[in-house]
C-alpha cells in the first residue's frame, strides 16, 4: 500500500480551512485503521486539561482498509475523541453507508477541530469541501428530518449524512451521532462534541473507487466468505430475528437484567424477544452497505407508520430494565431517542437508577413534581425522556448520567457504571467474563470491546486460542478473555462488525489482498494488543478514573431468582490474573515499561519512566 492510498482530511471549523494529507505505511502496518489508528493519531492531543467540548478538542472519523469493499460486514466506520461523559478515551462504531461514502470520496480519516461561529454542516462532494449554514436546522429538526432536508438542499439523494439531534446541540454527555436508517454511534457522547463545534451534520457523496492491492484475489475471497457468512447459523438467526435473536436464551441463563439490575426474573419477558418482533410487528429488514447478515429491523405499529425496530440493548433498556414488556412502547422510545439523538443505553440505565432510588426513598415525590416512579410505568418513562433532552425537572439531573444522578442523591454506589459510562444489558452474574470486559474496556462499560458473552454461550474461536469455559467459571478463563479482546481490537481496526462470524484465517487473507500486508494470526493478535495498551495509556494520562477497573456494587450481591441466582463473579481473583497475564502492574493496572517496549510503544514506556 503506497502512502497516497491512506488519506486524511483535516477541517478547522474556526477558520473554515481544510488540509489533505496522508499517513505513512509503517503507521498503517502497526495499527491497520479504525480505532487503533485513531488512538495513535489523537494520542499527542489528549491531555488531562483538554475540555472535550472545547474548540481545541479533536473529533476523528476513521474507516478501515476493508470499509466499503463489500467484504463480510465491513460497512462500518468509527468515531474517536475524548468523551464528555467520562473524560477518557471515546470511540463509537457506526454502520450504514456513511463510512463507505467517505472512502469513495477519497477520505480514509476525517479530523475535525475548532468551532464554527454559527451552526454549519460539512459538505464533502468528492474532492470538494464546503461548509454550509445550518441555522435553519439547529433546534428545529430531528436526526431523520435533518438527513432528508440536507439531501434535498444538495440535490443529491445518494448523499450520506451523519448528524446530531437536539441532544447533541444541548451537549448532553450521552448524545449520539446518527446516519441512514437509525444507525448510530451511540456511546461516549461524541454527538455532544459535534454540538460543541456547532457542527450539525456531515454530508458526503463519493464517486471514486476503493483501492485494493490484489482486487482479483480479494473479490474471489470476499464472494466465498460472504456466501459462508450468509449461511452461518448466527447470521441466519440475526437476519430472522435481529440482535434480539438470543433474548430468550439470555433470559434463561440470567444474562438479561431486570429492574436496574436488581432482579433476576420478570413476568412477560418473552414478549420482548426477537421472535416476538418477527411474529407481531416486523415489516421488513435493513442492512448496512454490502452486508449479507441484515440484522436491522423495520416494524409497523398500530399507526401504520413503518419505523426502525429496536435492537437488543434498546429492547432491554426500555423494557425489562424498567419493568416494561410492551414492544410497541419500547419501539417508540427507541425512535424518540434516535430523533432527539440520545444513547438509549445510557438514558434507560439512568432512568432505571432514578426508579431504584425512588423505590429506596432517596428520590421522593418532591423531587419528581408529584410523580410516583413505579416499575413498568410507561407514562413516567416517556415523560422523563422528554424532560431529559430539555433539561427540565429531574431530567436536568438525568441528563448528566447515572454517576451524577447517584452523587446528587447521596448514593454514588447505586449507579451501575464503569469509568463513568453506564453499563449495557448483559448481566455479569450470568456470565462472569462480562465483568472483566466491562471493567477493563478502554471506554468504560462496554459489551463491544470484546463481546465475550458470545464465547460463554459457545461461539468460540479456537484458531486464536479463544476457548470455551463455563459461564460462571473464574480466573481460568482470563487468558481466553484477553485474546478475545485483542482480536476484537483487530476487528475494530478493520472496521468489521463484531457480529460477523468470519474465520480469523479468512480475515487475515482479506487484509493481505486489500493492503498487501501479510500478517500471521499472532501478528494480528499482537497488533490488537498494541492498540489495547495504547488506549490504556491514553486513559492513564487523562485521569486516574481511566484505569479504575472497579465493578459496580450491585454485581457483588447475588440475585435471588433467575438463571444467575446465587452467583457473583470472583472478580478480584479474575482481575489480578488479568493484570498478570496482560503484563500490567498488579497494584496499579498500568502497563509495565517492559510490556510497552515489547509492543513497540517505546515512547510511551519512556513517558511512563519519567512519571
Amino acid at each position: 500500500m503506497s502512502d497516497s492510498q491512506f488519506r486524511t482530511l483535516t477541517i478547522d471549523l474556526t477558520t473554515g480551512s481544510n488540509v489533505v494529507g496522508t499517513i505513512k505505511n509503517d503507521v498503517i502496518q502497526k495499527y491497520i485503521g479504525g480505532s487503533g489508528l485513531g488512538a495513535y493519531l489523537l494520542y499527542p492531543e489528549l491531555s488531562p486539561d483538554l475540555d472535550p467540548l472545547s474548540p481545541e478538542a479533536p473529533l476523528a472519523f476513521l474507516t478501515g482498509p476493508l470499509t466499503g469493499t463489500s467484504g463480510p460486514a465491513v460497512a462500518r466506520s468509527v468515531i474517536c475523541g475524548k468523551s464528555p461523559a467520562t473524560g477518557i478515551w471515546a470511540e463509537s462504531n457506526i454502520g450504514g453507508f456513511f463510512g463507505t461514502e467517505l472512502r469513495k470520496a477519497g477520505v480514509d480519516v476525517l479530523i475535525v477541530r475548532g468551532r464554527a461561529a454559527s451552526p454549519v454542516y460539512l459538505w464533502i462532494n468528492d474532492s470538494r469541501v464546503e461548509l454550509r449554514a445550518a441555522d435553519h436546522l439547529w433546534g428545529a429538526e430531528d436526526t431523520y428530518q435533518t438527513q432528508e432536508i440536507i439531501k434535498d438542499e444538495l440535490g443529491q439523494p445518494a448523499t450520506r449524512v451523519a448528524c446530531i439531534g437536539i441532544a447533541g446541540e444541548q451537549q448532553i454527555p450521552f448524545a449520539l451521532i446518527l446516519c441512514d436508517h437509525g444507525r448510530v454511534a451511540g456511546r461516549t457522547g461524541l454527538g455532544a462534541v459535534m454540538g460543541s463545534k456547532n457542527l450539525k451534520a456531515i454530508a458526503v457523496r463519493g464517486r471514486g473507487s476503493i483501492h485494493l492491492e490484489n482486487p482479483k484475489e480479494y473479490a474471489a475471497l470476499r464472494a466465498r466468505v460472504n456466501r459462508e457468512l450468509k449461511d452461518d447459523l448466527v447470521s441466519v438467526s440475526l437476519r430472522d430475528f435481529g440482535t434480539s435473536a438470543s433474548s430468550d436464551l439470555f433470559d434463561y441463563f440470567g444474562l438479561m437484567p431486570k429492574k436496574n439490575f436488581s432482579s433476576g426474573a420478570l413476568d412477560g419477558t418473552e414478549n420482548v424477544s426477537g421472535s416476538e418482533v418477527t411474529e407481531t410487528i416486523l415489516s421488513g429488514i435493513s442492512a448496512c452497505h454490502g452486508c449479507v447478515i441484515a440484522c436491522g429491523r423495520k416494524v409497523q405499529l398500530m399507526d401504520g407508520i413503518e419505523r426502525k425496530g429496536p435492537e437488543y440493548e434498546t429492547t432491554v433498556g426500555f423494557g425489562p430494565n424498567l419493568g416494561i414488556t410492551d414492544l410497541s412502547f419500547i419501539t417508540r422510545m427507541g425512535e424518540i431517542c434516535d430523533r432527539y439523538g440520545m444513547d438509549t443505553i445510557s438514558l434507560s440505565n439512568t432512568i432505571g437508577l432514578a426508579f431504584a432510588l425512588f423505590e429506596d426513598g432517596l428520590i421522593t415525590s418532591k423531587d419528581t413534581a408529584g410523580d410516583e416512579f413505579r416499575w413498568g410505568d410507561h407514562v413516567v418513562v416517556e415523560k422523563l425522556v422528554h424532560q431529559t433532552v430539555l433539561r427540565e425537572g429531574l431530567g436536568a439531573i438525568i441528563a448528566k448520567g447515572a454517576r451524577a444522578l447517584g452523587v446528587y442523591f447521596d448514593s454514588p454506589i447505586s449507579a451501575v457504571e464503569v469509568k463513568g459510562l453506564e453499563v449495557p444489558y448483559h448481566e455479569p452474574r450470568g456470565a462472569s467474563g462480562v465483568a472483566l470486559v466491562y471493567t477493563t474496556s478502554p471506554r468504560g462499560a462496554c459489551h463491544n470491546q470484546g463481546p465475550y458473552y458470545l464465547v460463554e454461550l459457545g461461539q468460540t474461536i479456537e484458531a486464536i486460542g479463544v476457548d470455551f469455559f463455563e459461564r460462571q467459571a473464574g480466573a481460568e478463563k482470563v487468558k481466553s478473555i484477553i485474546r478475545h479482546q485483542n482480536w476484537t481490537s483487530v476487528i475494530n481496526a478493520l472496521v468489521m462488525c463484531i457480529l460477523a462470524n468470519v474465520p480469523p484465517s479468512d480475515t487475515s487473507k482479506l487484509i493481505q489482498f486489500a493492503t498487501g500486508y501479510e500478517y500471521t494470526l499472532n501478528d494480528l493478535l499482537l497488533l490488537g494488543e498494541r492498540s489495547w495498551n495504547l488506549k490504556r495509556m491514553i486513559n492513564h494520562r487523562l485521569s486516574p478514573a481511566g484505569i479504575d477497573d472497579s465493578l459496580p456494587e450491585c454485581f457483588k450481591v447475588p440475585l435471588a431468582e433467575g438463571g444467575a441466582a446465587g452467583y457473583v463473579p470472583p472478580f478480584e481473583e479474575m482481575l489480578l490474573a488479568y493484570y498478570d497475564e496482560r503484563g500490567w502492574d498488579s497494584d496499579t493496572g498500568i502497563p509495565t515499561t517492559k510490556k510497552l517496549r515489547e509492543l513497540g510503544l517505546d515512547s510511551l514506556s519512556e513517558e511512563l519512566s519519567l512519571q
